[in-house]
């Protein structure tokens, strides 16, 4: 693999990440603020406490995750998509680069750029709660295979695209409402039975409630499903990425 192929991809992404980098980063900040305010200050007043931890910290992990998954989507599903609409794919596809190098390149920049939003999250988080970190280890495992997951996963829209109304499809029709639905702002142990189960089919409970048990050990399912639910979404992206190329799929008309 030529490293330095994927390297220039990664930092020719990384580069138009950060000429925006005001914009890329208030917008984020204001929405975490807003979500403390509309959840932590008007709900949280109503719920104290959420098994033994405070709403406001109980809803961190959910804030993170929920701009993680947007962000990572979102990123990776432009970042390709342009070079498609303007006709330079066709130069990286002509030049003497893998796949593998392409996929290296823009994926990367993608979760990277979503890890720094994130991280950016939970830094304005501790301005409204006090946070404990029980697990940084985990929570560092799960920050990187989530942004990487969903970058792949819009890597594969950005391919899939033929217009910019499509780019949005997904992230705003089935990743959102997945999120707000995944646990990200309450405990799906509170759910009736039915509804409960119906969440546990909803491949987000296992992201959030994984990454809330590495802050503060609260969970909503097992650890091991967590991350088994995890590594077989990233192996089913990575083989539809594969597919793609192997088949020139929307990459060569």
């Amino acid at each position: 693999m030529n490293w330095l192929s994927a390297q220039t991809i990664f930092m020719a992404e990384m580069n138009r990440f950060f000429r925006t980098i005001g914009q890329s980063l208030i917008s984020p900040v204001i929405s975490t603020v807003l979500y403390f305010v509309v959840f932590g200050a008007a709900i949280g007043k109503q719920i104290n406490h959420i098994e033994g931890i405070s709403y406001g910290a109980f809803i961190v992990p959910g804030l993170i995750m929920l701009a993680l998954l947007t962000q990572s989507v979102s990123n990776a599903s432009f970042g390709i998509y342009f070079p498609r609409f303007s006709g330079t794919i066709y130069e990286y596809l002509a030049a003497p680069i893998s796949a593998l190098e392409m996929i290296v390149g823009f994926v990367g920049a993608a979760a990277a750029k979503s890890i720094i939003i994130g991280l950016v999250i939970l830094a304005t988080s501790w301005f409204f709660v006090p946070l404990e970190i029980r697990h940084p280890f985990w929570m560092i495992a799960f920050l990187l295979l989530t942004a990487i997951t969903f970058s792949l996963l819009g890597f594969i829209i950005g391919l899939w695209a033929d217009g910019f109304e499509k780019l949005q499809i997904i992230p705003l029709l089935i990743i959102t409402p997945l999120t707000f639905l995944g646990g990200s702002f309450y405990s799906i142990k509170v759910l009736p039975p039915f509804w409960h189960t119906l969440s546990l089919f909803n491949p987000v409970v296992y992201l959030v409630s994984g990454f809330r048990w590495s802050f503060n050990e609260v969970a909503d399912v097992n650890i091991a499903w967590s991350l088994g639910a995890t590594g077989l979404f990233l192996v089913l992206c990575l083989g539809i990425v594969t597919w793609i190329f192997k088949t020139g799929y929307r990459l060569k008309n």
